[in-house]
């Protein structure tokens, strides 16, 4: 029987060459979906280019709280307009000099940047960084579609298994996200769990062992989350994260991963969550 692998890209609209290799390997078939980030000023030309694909891709929203412009501009989130980095953006929410509001209203633009660009919601929601896992964030997911009929699936925690040198990191994510699985699950939403796919992308040559592991591992409800895409001056303008994108997209496009794939009898999971 084939095992079905469910494999989502993160961060298209991030780049114009991320968004490129994410589009090449939705048209291969060498990926389930992508999540989208809708604040930046190229996202209108990002979503017409993702538009025909919806019908055979999962196209998520991946919520950014960090790091990059605020979609509301300045705010007591984005004191200059820029959104702060991970390490400072919990501890502030929670001693309250980050207001609440400030958050939500910056989630719904991003949100609803998504929907008019796309002409409907997305299919699932996780966050850059894990901003998702936030207490603040799942405050924002239960008021937005706590009540609604038809909720996006989630991103879930990490699954603490096969760990390795990247065992820290994986700690420290589902640290984070302790008690959404549950929380999430009781509100009415769909969570795809475990999360796979967490790596040393200091390290790209981890990525093809990581992706190997969860072909063997991954059950059909979890997510391999991946970071494939082309450096272009915008990106290394906007992100620090740019050679494991060229590793990871090299991987998934080769021959060698339908051979992988073939071997171990899976296929990448079509495009319905």
């Amino acid at each position: 029987m084939t095992r079905s692998i469910r494999l989502i890209a993160d961060d298209y609209g991030l780049a114009p060459g991320v968004s490129s290799a994410i589009l090449d390997l939705i048209e291969r078939g060498r990926l389930t979906g992508t999540g989208c980030m809708t604040g930046f000023p190229e996202w209108e030309e990002a979503a017409a280019r993702i538009r025909p694909f919806r019908r055979r891709a999962a196209v998520g929203l991946h919520l950014t709280l960090t790091d990059q412009a605020a979609a509301t501009g300045p705010s007591s989130l984005a004191p200059e307009g820029k959104l702060p980095g991970l390490a400072s953006l919990a501890l502030p929410v929670r001693r309250g000099r980050i207001d609440e509001r400030d958050v939500h209203a910056e989630l719904d633009a991003q949100y609803d940047r998504f929907v008019e660009a796309l002409d409907g919601p997305p299919d699932y929601i996780d966050g850059h960084q894990h901003v998702h896992f936030l207490p603040v964030v799942r405050n924002w997911l239960l008021a937005r579609f706590g009540a609604s009929a038809h909720k996006p699936a989630l991103r879930g925690a990490p699954g603490l298994l096969g760990l390795d040198a990247a065992a820290a990191k994986i700690a420290a994510v589902a640290a984070l996200a302790a008690g959404f699985n549950t929380a999430m699950q009781r509100a009415g939403f769909n969570v795809m769990t475990p999360l796979s796919g967490i790596y040393d992308w200091r390290q790209p040559e981890k990525f093809a062992s990581t992706l190997r592991a969860a072909i063997k591992t991954l059950p059909a409800q979890g997510v391999f989350m991946c970071h494939p895409g082309h450096v272009d001056d915008i990106l290394r303008a906007r992100d620090p994260m740019q050679g494991a994108r060229e590793v990871e997209y090299t991987v998934l496009s080769s021959q060698g991963f339908g051979d992988i794939l073939d071997k171990a009898g899976a296929r990448v999971m079509d495009g319905g969550t």
